[in-house]
């Protein structure tokens, strides 16, 4: 999806070719009970597709960016200015899944330069954009150093999905077990068994979560700081997904819950939780369609997430401590085939119609959203191109600045017009570019 060399920008130098004002992709139809955002162009800082999967409380923006010709990607992280956070030997890394520690700790996947004696896929081949058979471990980057994590006993593989505040990484894992399940015809070639794994907080600690009962295989998607962790379980299939998610689970002191499906024993893939314990992912519907839904506690069952306009399939990436839940809705006849939605309070919210002011940028997919409901994604600029997007809140005392901000222009540049109390609410990424566009 992404990828990047090991360069720094300067916040003003990266600021100059993000916020080149052009008319909106469509008028924007506000509501003064909607939220509102200011949205910032992250640009593609390696040449290729940029695509940021989340961001923390502080700020830090984590995903993947391509290198010039779209053929490799390397993790990605936007923290003062984009850092390519480099690899394990192989050509390939990324950071696939919303990552929320504010412990400096930043997980994801990365090729080895080892090649795969079996030939398999395995998981990353799904998150990379050309995978050359390499081994490929799950990894931990802290400090400017990445670290692999290790598969179990006779194992090849790992994949690293979520950390939490205490230093806890969740994901899966081979072992040495020749697993019938497995599909092994090309080009999936999956060989070996997999399990939901949890390395820490000593990152040499491994342990591993057991599978729905019935079901060989299993994997861990995200923690939270209590410690409750969120994943699939299901045959080894192709080890992506399918018949590998045929249960959706939530593990409480190690015991997997059934978090129940849409009407289809395949995708029932959760992907986030809050402290809360509430779950937001995907499942495919009765109608083989993927589907976003909401588990609580409360509930006990999956709850469908509604479609907005003519959109049929849909699926949530992100949701934060208010709540608030970020993704995609697609299928209709949006622009690019989908938009990225905002769900709070019972209400499904097309991004694009909440951005305040003239955008260069067509909002795509949501994937990360922290406590103060900064949003990070895909977007597509005026050109076709595909860029990382951030979408700031404005906050409810702001809001007559915030129905009276817009972009002006100057000449061929553009300053955007924000409210002077509005530096305060931000952090990390944000707020370094909210003072670049202010010195403009």
């Amino acid at each position: 999806m992404q990828s990047r060399k090991l360069t720094y920008f300067t916040a003003m130098a990266l600021f100059a070719g993000l916020m080149v004002p052009v008319q909106s992709v469509r008028a924007q139809q506000k509501n003064q009970h909607q939220p509102a955002y200011y949205v910032f162009n992250l640009g593609a800082p390696l040449g290729g597709n940029a695509e940021p999967v989340g961001i923390n409380n502080l700020g830090w923006i984590s995903g993947g960016d391509n290198l010039t010709g779209n053929t490799v990607v390397n993790a990605e992280l936007w923290i003062g200015a984009p850092l390519d956070l480099g690899t394990l030997g192989g050509p390939n890394s990324n950071v696939s899944w919303p990552n929320h520690s504010t412990h400096g700790e930043i997980v994801g996947i990365a090729e080895t330069a080892e090649m795969n004696p079996l030939g398999e896929a395995w998981s990353c081949s799904a998150f990379f954009v050309a995978p050359d058979g390499y081994i490929c471990n799950g990894f931990a980057w802290k400090n400017g150093v990445m670290t692999p994590l290790p598969p179990f006993h006779g194992g090849y593989d790992s994949y690293a999905a979520g950390v939490n505040n205490r230093g806890q990484v969740v994901g899966w894992a081979e072992n040495g077990v020749l697993d019938p399940t497995c599909n092994h015809a090309p080009p999936v070639n999956q060989f070996l068994q997999f399990e939901a794994a949890i390395w820490g907080p000593e990152l040499t600690e491994m342990t591993q979560l057991p599978p729905y009962p019935g079901d060989p295989d299993s994997a861990a998607t995200a923690i939270n700081d209590r410690g409750q962790v969120i994943g699939i379980s299901g045959l080894c299939a192709n080890a992506v997904g399918g018949k590998s998610a045929i249960h959706a689970l939530l593990w409480e002191n190690g015991r997997p819950i059934n978090l129940g499906n849409l009407g289809t024993e395949a995708w029932n893939t959760p992907i986030s939780l809050n402290n809360h314990g509430q779950v937001v992912g995907f499942a495919y519907n009765a109608e083989s369609n993927a589907q976003g839904f909401l588990w609580t506690h409360e509930s006990g069952k999956m709850q469908p997430l509604p479609f907005i306009g003519d959109d049929n399939a849909g699926a949530a990436y992100d949701i934060n401590e208010k709540g608030q839940t970020v993704g995609i809705s697609n299928g209709g006849t949006e622009p690019y085939g989908a938009r990225a939605f905002l769900y709070e309070n019972g209400t499904m919210l097309d991004l694009n119609r909440l951005v305040q002011g003239d955008s260069s940028l067509y909002l795509f997919l949501a994937q990360g959203i922290n406590d103060q409901g900064e949003i990070v994604g895909t977007a597509f600029d005026a050109s076709g191109e595909q860029v990382g997007f951030l979408a700031v809140p404005a906050y409810e005392d702001e809001s007559e600045a915030a129905a009276s901000s817009k972009v002006e222009r100057n000449g061929n540049a553009g300053k955007i017009i924000l409210p002077s109390d509005f530096k305060p609410h931000l952090t990390g990424f944000s707020r370094i570019l909210f003072e670049a566009a202010q010195a403009q």
